[in-house]
């Protein structure tokens, strides 16, 4: 691209800015399209309001730590695509945003036949901004078992464009030029939305749409549509437990079982729920019909876990979902859950302390008055947390778990059945279609506390020897 008429880096407008301007206007859209999703945002900001006059602390550490400006704003989308130019695409087009893939996620195991990453922001103060994530996941024909129909799927998929030429046009011009000018963001946020936007036209006929449901109504979903329409977006709740008991008396069929850990004081990770799935009115290629994707989820993010955390959980979920093969759809589920997550420890004193999450620390306002001490300087972080000179703060969960994705998933597809198939994670072959590596997402929990634990000694350090100039 020639740079005769590229606007200098000044007028380039923030990814960041990109980013939340695009989050507005799917909202409007999906609110648009699909009315309970207004209800469940009112909802949902009806029981944060609620929580947060009920718990004064935890309004205190939320505004500290500066997660109270983003909870009204956060959102996660959802979205599936067939074929690797799509993925690669989708990849080039979230850079824009300034969202990145982060983690990879292989559904197969929970009977989805997909795998997946989610394209978020990765900085803490990109994240702080606006934490906007899209989980997106690319299907695994290979697991279509039946040769012709996998085929049919594979031409169908081929043929259909699901960027319009302007984004493409402006999603080169950011690459080649480093960034976009006002008007041409909004021209982004405008073009982009088109590719995530729902149409009630197939472009097959029922026969072929019933074959598809039959392999995995997923599978139908992805192939039998113009484009990846968005079929969810998420609000950020703080009591999952009372939007879940609340959902009913707003008119939502919500879905029997919340997804993830059971309740807890100190919450881990992340659990969801829904309503389940909209039968919609579509248009086959030869006649109507109807098909059932998408639905309304709500989402609470607890710490993230270490590496030792992450296996205590998966090793006491795996006990739980082991216990016959329904996973969250077994009778006495909840029970057994909360029962076997007993062994999970509930402070966050003790899930410091034995390195199970991840946590943020700076300074007090005691600490402050005390960084020109040479017992400042020298002490350790237990003695520094002790004396109150430095606080921790739950570092936010902002990915996903595979095993929740792939119940929230299956209740929304219609579907009873848990299907099995002989698949393994595919990583590389993800990453091969992507164009990029995924990147590991405790590895950025475990830089970001890393990071805030040198800024805590570097200002010691700092103080301490100029101090003693």
């Amino acid at each position: 691209m020639s740079t005769a008429h590229q606007p200098p880096a000044s007028n380039f407008i923030h990814a960041n800015e990109i980013r939340s301007r695009f989050s507005r206007a799917m909202s409007a859209m999906y609110r648009e399209e699909v009315p309970q999703y207004g209800t469940l945002v009112e909802l949902v900001s009806d029981i944060n309001a609620r929580t947060l006059d009920a718990q004064p602390a935890l309004r205190a550490q939320m505004a500290q730590s500066g997660e109270l400006e983003r909870l009204d704003v956060e959102r996660h989308g959802a979205i599936r695509v067939g074929t690797a130019a799509e993925l690669a695409t989708l990849r080039r087009l979230f850079a824009v945003m300034g969202m990145e893939p982060v983690g990879y996620y292989d559904l197969s195991v929970a009977g989805v036949p997909v795998h997946s990453t989610a394209f978020r922001p990765v900085a803490d103060a990109a994240l702080l901004a606006n934490p906007f994530r899209v989980f997106t996941s690319l299907l695994r024909l290979e697991l279509i078992a039946d040769a012709a129909l996998r085929d049919k799927a594979t031409a169908i998929l081929t043929q259909r464009q699901i960027f319009t030429p302007r984004v493409l046009e402006l999603i080169a011009q950011r690459e080649a030029d480093g960034g976009l000018a006002d008007a041409d963001a909004d021209a982004f946020v405008r073009e982009a939305l088109e590719t995530f936007r729902w149409h009630s036209t197939a472009t097959v006929d029922a026969e072929t749409y019933r074959a598809l449901q039959a392999a995995h109504r997923l599978v139908a979903d992805v192939v039998c549509f113009r484009g990846p329409h968005i079929n969810h977006l998420t609000p950020r709740t703080l009591d999952i437990d009372a939007a879940q008991a609340a959902m009913p008396a707003r008119g939502m069929d919500a879905k029997d079982v919340v997804e993830g850990p059971p309740p807890r004081n100190c919450p881990i990770l992340l659990r969801q729920t829904s309503f389940k799935a909209l039968q919609e009115a579509v248009r086959f290629t030869d006649d109507a019909g109807a098909h059932t994707a998408r639905f309304g989820e709500i989402e609470q993010r607890g710490v993230a876990l270490t590496r030792k955390g992450r296996a205590l959980y998966d090793q006491l979920l795996a006990e739980v979902r082991s216990m016959g093969n329904a996973g969250s759809a077994a009778p006495n589920y909840e029970d057994r859950l909360a029962q076997a997550f007993r062994a999970f420890p509930d402070t966050h004193e003790a899930l410091r302390a034995q390195g199970l999450a991840f946590y943020r620390y700076t300074l007090t306002p005691t600490g402050h008055a005390h960084a020109d001490s040479a017992a400042a300087a020298d002490a350790s972080l237990d003695e520094l947390l002790a004396k109150g000179w430095v606080q921790a703060d739950p570092i936010t969960y902002e990915d996903f778990l595979p095993v929740s994705a792939a119940g929230i998933f299956q209740s929304n597809l219609g579907g009873e059945e848990q299907k099995q198939y002989q698949a393994h994670a595919a990583q590389q072959a993800f990453e091969a279609a992507l164009g990029a590596r995924v990147h590991d997402e405790i590895a950025l929990y475990e830089a970001a506390q890393q990071r805030s634990i040198d800024q805590v000694r570097a200002v010691l350090r700092g103080t301490a020897v100029v101090d003693a100039a």
